[in-house]
């Protein structure tokens, strides 16, 4: 590329907008470019609602231009794909973002141009779905008047450490020169370093087996949880003794929610089953980690009962509904599933998260947020997420949202396991 690269990223949420920012603090002209006007005009007004970069910073940047306007793509000879790809009702790949974008891109493009991916796929999307797009809507040839390459996001949304230069960063391209295009943009940007896959499908696959392999390894924390809980041993108590071997994995049970590892799965789950590979290991880690929400509102009921309570009379304070805590992202989030399973059976649940939208929770859950001081008379308190507001509590705390002597508590993160007086002053359960 002789021209100077000017660059749009197209998608700005939590992906799109800290890379912009890293572009533009890197020497680079930036279009952001998003369809949603509203956090366009936020973004051009200062605000972060990412909280990815804090408004402070955001306010500094001078080289980047927020739009919604496609004409503004036509300026860039550099853009990259940071749009969402979530599943469907029946876990079914959505790449439709992917496509409305590539469409977007396709008829502003220009011979030349590169054209980089980030969103996660299985392997096959880049090349045989968002290729096809560019040429049909710009007219132009792959590979003779256009390039494509595949660098997967790993950010780890609400993650202040590992932000997206301090990330060993993949980089993979259609050919040899474009690839040495991208490594100078990213070069630029990422102090971690860059690794060259081998092809663009090396490095989708490399992106979708990254949270699988995860979703595994907690789909098995669970599953030996609610054995272990099924015997009366301590789960944690037993993963304390087995992480005394120097290659035992620390990993932990949890819900398992959010647009990354409670998605990705089933893009492998997906392609494995269109070439006919039944991909039993995976599927059952999705099974197990689908259904911890469920276990965990039953395990609430049935304490309840043992101690004299009536469902049907019964109020549970729900803390945390975002999917990980200090974030307001309640996409996909597993909170919603115990909440659900506890509602079917009668108890009343109050709702509580200092992150979580109130519009965005009043749309999935029908009711209102309520401030967590506000509550006095619960009988059972589920706490899903480890926001910081909840880690700081004293057991004083605890004991003021709630009506019993001795309430209920459902640790799910186990935030409070081994404080001092916790199982004498309160019914403890931790996953």
């Amino acid at each position: 590329m002789k021209n100077e690269i000017i660059i749009s990223v197209v998608g700005l949420g939590y992906v799109g907008l800290p890379l912009a920012v890293h572009l533009a603090e890197g020497g680079f002209e930036v279009i952001g470019f998003d369809l949603n006007e509203d956090k366009i005009k936020r973004y051009i007004n200062g605000e972060d609602c990412t909280n990815e970069i804090g408004s402070e910073r955001l306010k500094k940047i001078k080289n980047i231009t927020f739009t919604s306007d496609i004409d503004k793509l036509k300026k860039a000879n550099f853009h990259i794909v940071a749009v969402p790809t979530p599943v469907n009702e029946q876990n079914i790949p959505d790449v439709e973002p992917l496509i409305k974008a590539s469409e977007l891109i396709g008829v502003k493009l220009k011979q030349g141009d590169i054209v980089v991916y980030e969103s996660t796929v299985y392997p096959g999307v880049t090349e045989d779905i968002c290729v096809p797009v560019l040429e049909k809507t710009s007219g132009l040839e792959y590979k003779k008047q256009f390039s494509v390459g595949y660098s997967p996001e790993r950010i780890n949304c609400g993650d202040k450490v590992h932000t997206v230069d301090k990330i060993v960063k993949i980089v993979s391209a259609s050919d040899g020169e474009s690839l040495e295009v991208i490594k100078k943009v990213y070069g630029r940007i990422i102090k971690a370093g860059l690794y060259e896959a081998s092809s663009i499908k090396v490095a989708e696959a490399a992106k979708v087996i990254e949270n699988s392999q995860r979703d595994i390894n907690i789909g098995f924390m669970n599953e030996i949880a609610v054995i272990f809980d099924k015997l009366g041993i301590d789960t944690y108590e037993v993963l304390k003794a087995a992480g005394t071997k120097w290659n035992f994995l620390k990993f932990t049970p949890g819900l398992v929610g959010g647009h990354c590892i409670g998605v990705d799965p089933y893009y492998l789950i997906h392609k494995a089953k269109e070439v006919g590979i039944n991909p039993k290991l995976i599927e059952a880690a999705r099974e197990i980690n689908n259904s911890i929400g469920t276990y965990i509102a039953e395990k609430t009921m049935e304490l309840l009962l043992e101690y004299g309570h009536v469902l049907g009379h019964s109020r549970v304070l729900l803390l945390g509904l975002t999917f990980k805590e200090n974030v307001g992202d309640l996409r996909n989030s597993r909170s919603k599933d115990v909440y659900d399973k506890l509602k079917e059976k009668g108890v009343e649940v109050i709702i509580s998260d200092p992150y979580a939208s109130s519009e965005e929770v009043k749309a999935i859950y029908g009711k209102n947020l309520t401030d967590m001081i506000e509550v006095r008379d619960a009988d059972a308190i589920v706490i899903c997420t480890a926001h910081k507001e909840y880690v700081d509590l004293e057991l004083e705390d605890l004991q003021k949202l709630t009506v019993a002597d001795k309430p209920i508590i459902i640790d799910v993160r186990n935030i409070f396991y081994g404080r001092d007086d916790i199982k004498s002053r309160f019914i403890y359960w931790s996953l």
